[in-house]
């Protein structure tokens, strides 16, 4: 959990800037560079960089740039070569790695490129990498965020920025959570994604696997990326039917993008039309470079988000910890610590308090809810640190009265935090408060115990034991399922790595 502005909030910020500067202009009729095709278009060239140069600010307030120089600098001689190739060369190109564990891409109008470290974690080899960040070029070449607003006549990172190829999925374990709890945030990746068409994700696709051959890559490295976003859609089904949950299904934002399988047969077909040997010469895919590359890359959190280790939490910066009741999920989002029961109709969101709210918890709690006509406070101590349990009774936008339960937390630093409690009804609030209650009282300043089990971890490449995965996992930090989880880090869901051969592993950071 970062201390920043949420993905809803930011979204809602940069549409409300974005939309004016867009919606002043009547529609114009540009040239697409990638069809040769005039089409009417609210958004000219300099509106794009313009409206990308803003949103790129936002992007920054809400994700955190990789503080890792050399892979920066990797990252971005690999994105300049890749658009030098593409439709739209003359553009001020900016590849910017960002540190997040969620495995997305994605692109702003004007040529600002995303990667995130969770989704360079799940590739093979440089040539992997340029197909994602081929495909986001194309999203920009081919003018798909400005389609989108000249089509809703809306502008906003919402509408502007590009999807990676598909990749959000439910793979920890949360469902529905984020319909379920309302303000919760719901990842931030996810709050970037823009509903692109089937079409639009396909012709990305395609630019990709083109931008590839141009720049002496086999195209049919897009094929593996692709492959990439399948094992990540098989891995999450597959946990969630151990869990004994539903498998994630296209009934959210994905239902707008063309399934997995539709586009490895299409890109398969794409693929093959830059043969080698017809005037296409393709280097080495890179696999040694990209290894080197990622050597010590953080995987999953990192201690300056907060660490979920079983059923804790730890936040080393932050410096307090917290325990998850036993068979309940834990999602770190970018604004809230969430912790939801099985059933999924009840959980728990654990957030800063914002720090315009201060003075006494009384001062703090009518500050937040100055529109409380019920209000009962029950002051508590959660292992030293003060406390106040609140029931309030307060009227939403539509005038009608909402119970509120929560509770303030001063922490470790001088810093306040609240619990929300939330569930689907009061029927669900019932049966999930005793563990609501516990996981509050769970609520600690990190002991030495903690600080010790809040370990970061790393990916480093090892050469494949005789034994396969199944040996590497007995040594690995990442629990029951370790050697399923390093088969979907090492691309090997169907076909392990002969031994002798590198690949990567998960450490933990010293």
């Amino acid at each position: 959990m970062v201390l920043c502005l949420g993905p809803k909030a930011l979204l809602r910020r940069v549409a409300a800037a974005a939309l004016l500067t867009t919606l002043a202009a009547c529609g114009t009729v540009a040239v697409n560079p990638v069809t040769g095709k005039a089409e009417r278009t609210v958004m000219d060239e300099a509106s794009e960089i313009a409206e990308g140069r803003k949103a790129h600010a936002q992007v920054l307030q809400e994700y955190t740039a990789l503080a890792d120089p050399k892979l920066q600098a990797y990252v971005n001689e690999l994105g300049q070569r890749l658009a030098k190739a593409s439709h739209r060369s003359h553009l001020d190109w900016h590849f910017t790695v960002l540190d997040s564990p969620e495995v997305n891409a994605f692109a702003l109008p004007g040529g600002y490129v995303y990667i995130t470290r969770g989704i360079m974690a799940y590739l093979e080899s440089e040539a992997d990498l340029a197909g994602v960040i081929g495909h986001e070029i194309g999203h920009v070449t081919a003018r798909h965020g400005a389609q989108r607003a000249t089509r809703q006549q809306t502008a906003g990172i919402g509408v502007l920025a590009a999807s990676v190829l598909g990749a959000v999925l439910e793979s920890q374990g949360l469902g529905g959570a984020g319909q379920l709890l309302g303000q919760a945030s719901q990842g931030a990746a996810a709050g970037y994604v823009a509903s692109y068409g089937r079409e639009q994700e396909l012709q990305a696709d395609g630019l990709g696997a083109e931008y590839l051959a141009r720049s002496h890559y086999d195209p049919k490295n897009m094929v593996d990326v692709i492959h990439v976003l399948k094992n990540q859609e098989r891995f999450a089904a597959e946990q969630a039917r151990l869990e004994g949950r539903a498998a994630p299904s296209g009934s959210n934002w994905l239902a707008s993008h063309p399934s997995n399988d539709q586009r490895l047969s299409q890109i398969s077909q794409t693929a093959s039309t830059y043969a080698a040997g017809a005037g296409n010469s393709y280097q080495d895919d890179g696999r040694a470079r990209y290894l080197a590359a990622i050597e010590g890359l953080s995987y999953g959190e990192s201690a300056e988000q907060g660490l979920s280790r079983g059923r804790n939490f730890y936040h080393p910066g932050l410096g307090f910890a917290l325990t998850a009741p036993a068979g309940w999920k834990m999602q770190n989002g970018t604004d809230a610590l969430i912790l939801s029961n099985p059933e999924q109709d009840a959980g728990l969101l654990l957030r800063p308090v914002p720090a315009k709210f201060s003075g006494s918890h009384e001062q703090i709690l009518r500050q937040m809810l100055p529109q409380a006509e019920q209000l009962q406070i029950d002051k508590q101590s959660l292992n030293g640190l003060p406390a106040s349990h609140v029931n309030a009774v307060q009227r939403n936008a539509q005038g009608q009265r909402q119970a509120i339960q929560l509770t303030l937390i001063s922490g470790p630093n001088k810093a306040n935090y609240m619990l929300l409690y939330r569930a689907r009804d009061a029927n669900a609030m019932a049966r999930a408060a005793r563990r609501m209650q516990e996981a509050e009282a769970s609520f600690r300043a990190m002991t030495p115990a903690d600080r010790a089990a809040a370990k970061p971890w790393v990916l480093r490449s090892a050469s494949m034991p005789a034994g396969g995965f199944a040996q590497l996992a007995k040594n690995s930090p990442l629990g029951e399922r370790a050697e399923a989880q390093l088969l979907l880090l090492n691309g090997a869901l169907d076909l392990e790595p002969k031994p002798g051969q590198r690949v990567k592993v998960v450490v933990t950071s010293p």
